[in-house]
């Protein structure tokens, strides 16, 4: 195997009584401004298996993540994931459609009304 430089991100997930996400914080071992945890309310992670070809995804949020901060989180991810899609396939018509779809998105949930 390639001998390569490793980093490490580490979340660390607080836990309720009934092991349901309290608090979430965060820590990259290279980010020099990054002495402590830094919270979150929310983390969506998506890894693509290299063998089987499939994407195992963690989503978890806090007990305190309100329902406008979650539709402001999906529109600002479906954002993103339009922008990489393109940025790795430069298929610009299907990230177009998706980008479509975000607007409508957030035209539907109102997300440029909420404060």
């Amino acid at each position: 195997m390639e001998n390569l430089k490793s980093s490490d991100i580490t979340i660390r997930i607080g836990l309720n009584d009934n092991s349901i996400p309290k608090r979430i914080a965060w820590k990259a071992q290279d980010d020099p401004n990054s002495q402590d945890f830094t919270e979150s309310k929310a983390v969506l992670i998506s890894l693509f298996d290299k063998e089987t070809k499939d994407t195992l995804k963690i989503d978890l949020w806090t007990t305190e993540f309100q329902v406008d901060e979650m539709d402001r989180f999906m529109y600002q991810t479906l954002k993103g994931l339009a922008d990489t899609y393109h940025k790795a396939t430069k298929n610009t018509k299907m990230a177009n459609d998706m980008q479509k779809f975000v607007d409508y998105f957030a035209e539907e949930v109102k997300i440029f009304e909420q404060k």
